[in-house]
């Protein structure tokens, strides 16, 4: 992003200027050739829309991030999945799914790009501004996507490799399969009813069964009219495996190759 064209002296947009660019090349270790790409990447479309007026969707569109998001989300696909499967060659498909779902999902994405404070270098529009755009989790794992796709593009695929296994690093090497398990399903419904349906489930306890030494609770996810049952030897594992059935119910999101995979047999083991 040039001095000159920096988000405060934009015409009509109260917005504070980003700070220099290079120190964001610097969280990253990455030095961009066409920086450019580096400035598209930081360009939130409320901030494009705004500076090109109205009936000036074709000229916006070439400015925001958005189908950089789009190459973003593939290349981090494909660098998760390749070091997800060298670091765990002895586990089952549905395991390294769940893995590599927790690994690019919104909430890990967001938390990453706030280590790097990305959110300090975008450029977005007076009604994001307002609204503390610069710190939703959504926008965040977007333009981490955005940023991705740029340095791949600029670099090629191994300067994007050595992006993200740099950037993910303590969450690559803390990821299993257990706590995948563990903590996965729940967070993937919340993300995806809030994300489409703006709504978050809640959890009812319907039933429990069994002596007190081997209990089995049954648990409904709730949503948008739709009642989905799980089970489990905790009431957390029968939640997260409500999530799960939930989860397989409404599908992969629109426009993704993603799903939840795996079957009773390779779901939530119940473990605290």
């Amino acid at each position: 992003m040039t001095n000159e064209e920096s988000p405060g002296e934009v015409e009509g947009q109260n917005v504070p200027p980003a700070p220099d660019p290079r120190q964001l090349e610097e969280n990253i270790g990455y030095t961009f050739r066409d920086r450019h790409l580096l400035e598209r990447a930081l360009t939130h479309r409320s901030w494009a829309h705004e500076s090109v007026g109205a009936g000036g969707e074709r000229e916006a569109r070439a400015l925001h991030n958005e189908a950089l998001e789009f190459v973003g989300d593939s290349v981090l696909g494909l660098v998760v999945a390749d070091a997800l499967f060298r670091s765990h060659p002895e586990v089952t498909e549905g395991e390294l799914s769940r893995m590599k779902h927790r690994l690019v999902s919104t909430q890990t994405l967001a938390r990453v790009a706030r280590r790097l404070s990305l959110g300090e270098h975008l450029r977005v529009g007076r009604g994001e501004e307002k609204t503390g755009g610069r710190r939703k989790r959504a926008l965040l794992a977007d333009a981490f996507e955005a940023l991705l796709a740029a340095v791949f593009l600029d670099g090629g695929y191994a300067e994007a490799e050595g992006f993200v296994r740099r950037a993910l690093g303590s969450e690559l090497e803390e990821a299993t399969p257990e706590s995948a398990a563990a903590a996965d399903f729940k967070t993937l419904l919340q993300e995806r009813l809030q994300s489409e349906r703006h709504l978050s489930p809640t959890y009812e306890l319907v039933e429990t069964e069994g002596p007190p030494h081997a209990r089995t609770f049954h648990v409904e996810a709730v949503f948008d009219g739709e009642r989905v049952r799980g089970q489990g030897c905790t009431i957390k594992a029968a939640e997260m495996d409500a999530a799960c059935r939930a989860l397989e119910l409404i599908g992969p999101p629109e426009g993704k190759d993603e799903e939840v995979k795996g079957d009773e047999n390779d779901g939530p083991d119940g473990g605290e």
